[in-house]
């Protein structure tokens, strides 16, 4: 299956089947087309090549929410469960029938059980009011719509898709909107699903808890998908198998291509400077070589206009600078640090060379005022801090310039956090993901003693949080996180760890 946008193309070569009790995790950058992947999926766009074949109900999660026309909790309840409430229609007509001994009425009441009881329709609305409940969601059926969030609306509308019973739900980052218990009965939900799910999330610990298989659509050797098995974990072993495959096949090329290109130029320079026989040669000798060294620079020029590029250049990887602070040495040292209102319980660390610290706590606990106080960038009202040369990544960019982005990154080639054409955009140009590499780059480029990174995960890829997270553990730096990121707080269980 295939589609393009504008001219474009969006998805090429897509196969993938969604079979009951499979979970597909659709993963990528902004713009690789995952959303219109469901799209497609869900019949509302049409693919410009191949075809899609559904069977059963189907529950989608980025339908539109109808909130205006003095709608209610309950309409939308109602809206989200009419496969139950048709399902459920039909029973009582059956069972009418039957009532009223018509023909073949035996046989309509048991296929109309049978289809009730295959999606649980009698425990449908219970599962729902269960699932309201744990979401955190509104369950008052005659609270009108439009007096809510768009974050209540939406945890209404997945509460009732985890209870309606789909035989397929397609769901487009289900984890928004979310709190911890939330995110918890999401998981135990989507795990007990008995149909299929198609699932496009950048949560990694979604991902590793439900997806039994991944399909990737970032870019690849081929420009096709790739489709893992093994659940997350799978997904990542995989990845980086096909990442080194596709380096290693470019480097080949590159290799040959080099070589081609060094024997065209020896051969051109033997024809410029002239070839020279050996002494006690004869002249007819001298005649002749010169077309022959023609005819060898031609061959060797056709040569390497025919080699064809047939592997793109990998992505580029993300390498951490070299930062060795002298071991021993005590680089961050906090001393009952306070701020009144905002860091409210005094705090002491100490940190030397390759100390590692996770600071966690619920929003407001004050894990960026701290994070703020040992960058500097906050005086405390009690206590003291000592630092060595220090990098913060903020939650939040800076105001962005019209500077291009080589001219604010000097020398630094962007340590393989941005590609070759971004250096040319201005910063102003750059999408959220984009700004927030160069934040990273910038940090990064004045070589700091200690990193102070407040949820450094946000609005990057996962790929690129995956070979962050690998280079934190090896740095001889001194690394302070503050993360709600579920999977990086488990990458980082056996650091230690700070509550405030």
């Amino acid at each position: 299956m295939s589609i393009a946008r504008a001219g474009r193309p969006v998805l090429t070569g897509v196969s993938l089947t969604v079979s009951p009790g499979e979970r597909l995790g659709v993963v990528g950058e902004n713009g690789r087309g995952k959303t219109t992947l469901l799209q497609v999926l869900a019949g509302v766009l049409p693919p410009d090549s191949g075809t899609v074949t559904r069977a059963g109900s189907l529950g989608v999660a980025d339908q539109e929410i109808p909130a205006g026309a003095g709608r209610t909790v309950g309409d939308l309840i109602d809206v989200e469960l009419a496969t139950v409430r048709r399902v459920l229609g039909q029973v009582e007509a059956a069972a009418a029938a039957l009532a009223a001994e018509r023909p073949g009425a035996d046989h309509a009441y048991a296929e109309a059980l049978a289809a009730a009881d295959a999606i649980g329709a009698w425990e449908a609305d219970h599962r729902v009011g269960l699932s309201l409940a744990a979401l955190g969601a509104v369950g008052d059926r005659d609270r009108p719509l439009a007096e809510l969030s768009v974050g209540q609306r939406y945890r209404i509308r997945l509460a009732c898709l985890l209870g309606a019973g789909h035989d397929l739900l397609l769901l487009d980052e289900p984890t928004n909107h979310l709190d911890a218990a939330g995110l918890d009965h999401l998981t135990e939900r989507l795990r007990a699903h008995p149909g299929g799910i198609a699932l496009v999330s950048h949560d990694r610990a979604l991902l590793a808890d439900v997806s039994t298989a991944v399909l990737d659509l970032d870019p690849s050797r081929d420009g096709r998908p790739r489709l893992y098995g093994g659940g997350y974990a799978g997904y990542r072993e995989g990845h980086r198998a096909e990442r080194a495959r596709w380096e290693q096949e470019y480097r080949a090329q590159m290799e040959e291509r080099d070589r081609l290109a060094q024997d065209l130029s020896a051969a051109q320079d033997r024809l410029i400077t002239g070839w020279r026989p050996d002494k006690g040669t004869g002249k007819h000798t001298r005649a002749t070589r010169a077309p022959a060294l023609v005819r060898s620079v031609r061959r060797r020029q056709e040569a390497l206009e025919a080699q064809v590029l047939a592997v793109p250049e990998p992505p580029q990887r993300f390498e951490l600078p070299e930062l060795a602070p002298e071991p021993g040495v005590t680089l961050l040292q906090a001393d009952g640090v306070r701020v009144k209102g905002r860091l409210d319980r005094p705090v002491s660390l100490r940190l030397r060379a390759g100390g590692r610290l996770v600071v966690t706590g619920a929003n407001g606990a004050g894990k960026s005022t701290l994070l703020a106080v040992l960058a500097g960038a906050l005086q405390p009202d009690e206590g003291e801090v000592r630092r060595s040369r220090t990098g913060w990544l903020t939650q939040e960019s800076p105001p962005p310039t019209r500077r291009t982005v080589a001219e604010v990154l000097g020398e630094e080639a962007g340590l393989g956090l941005l590609p070759a054409e971004s250096l040319r955009k201005q910063v102003s140009e750059l999408s959220v993901g984009q700004q927030r590499r160069l934040d990273l780059a910038l940090l990064l480029a004045a070589r700091p003693d200690v990193l102070l990174l407040d949820e450094p995960t946000n609005h990057l890829s996962m790929t690129l949080v995956e070979e962050l997270t690998e280079a934190l553990e090896a740095t001889g730096a001194a690394v302070v996180v503050a993360t709600h990121d579920r999977r990086l707080l488990r990458d980082t269980a056996h650091w230690p760890h700070l509550a405030v």
